[in-house]
């Protein structure tokens, strides 16, 4: 029985061993290659220049300084002050942002919308705004706050104002377009109640939408209150004031150790933002 089992067994080990996909996955890579070339030419990328010995030696004097942040009284002091612009920074453009994204989120929320109760339908109108408003949110998001900080800059000179312009305006059409989808992807059956017995539009995200959805919102706009933090350091280096301005005069003058200083400061911030958000999550159920 075993000489007559072994011939078949042997013949079919090669194939049982053999991956179907083999040949597609082969496929896949050389065409994803044959595609990435011509963009890593294009985008004249040389990693090699990392291993020139010039390059390897300023950044070894560089990286060296890493390992003893500066903590000198003054330094320190000035460290304590920039940090908190750059907090006070997001938190003012976040704010402004969220000033015109709550409005535009009742404007573009069709869950709240009173002229399509019971037909379904929306009035002529009332879909010309929604799409009005839409387009709106899709410009102002469309273009990064580094883009909108380098044009404030241009018009009202260096300094804070010209970040927490760029966070709003940018921040404004994020925060609008994920509450609205956040709010119409919630159940509908408590607003299409209250609307159906009169209630206005912000009666019923207060009391018909907003319970249900409140973790979720308050989670990303948290999260966005810490990309607006990251933001406003990136700004810095065009001139829109805050810690990474003075970051970059550090990196400029290859001071290693003031910008080791400066990185567990965004460490340490990024690390309270998140706590932040779990206790508000943890709150809100």
């Amino acid at each position: 029985m075993a000489a007559l089992s072994s011939p078949s067994g042997a013949a079919g080990a090669p194939d049982s061993y053999r991956d179907p996909a083999l040949r597609g996955r082969v496929i896949a890579i050389v065409l994803a290659l044959l595609v990435l070339w011509p963009t890593l030419v294009v985008s004249e990328f040389k990693p090699w220049i990392l291993l020139d010995e010039q390059s390897l030696s300023a950044t070894g004097r560089f990286l060296a300084d890493f390992l003893v942040p500066a903590h000198s009284a003054e330094f320190l002091q000035m460290l304590l002050r920039e940090t908190w612009n750059t907090v006070a920074i997001a938190t003012a453009g976040l704010t402004l942002a969220l000033l015109g994204a709550i409005p535009a989120t009742l404007i573009i929320n069709e869950q709240l919308s009173i002229s399509a109760l019971g037909t379904g339908r929306m009035r002529p109108v009332a879909r010309a705004v929604r799409q009005v408003v839409r387009w709106l949110l899709v410009v102002l998001r469309s273009v990064p706050e580094l883009v909108w900080a380098l044009l404030f800059v241009r018009i009202i000179g260096l300094g804070p104002t010209a970040g927490v312009l760029a966070i709003a305006l940018t921040y404004c059409g994020m925060l609008g377009k994920v509450y609205a989808e956040i709010l119409e992807s919630s159940d509908a059956h408590a607003s299409d109640t209250l609307l159906a017995n009169g209630s206005g539009r912000l009666a019923a995200l207060l009391y018909g939408v907003l319970p249900e959805a409140a973790s979720e919102l308050m989670s990303y706009t948290v999260y966005r209150w810490e990309c607006a933090i990251r933001g406003s350091v990136v700004m810095g280096f065009v001139g829109a004031g805050g810690l990474g301005q003075r970051m970059d005069e550090s990196m400029k003058m290859l001071a290693g150790a003031e910008v080791a200083s400066m990185l567990l400061v965004f460490v340490a911030l990024v690390a309270l933002a998140d706590q932040f958000s779990k206790v508000l999550r943890r709150r809100l159920g």
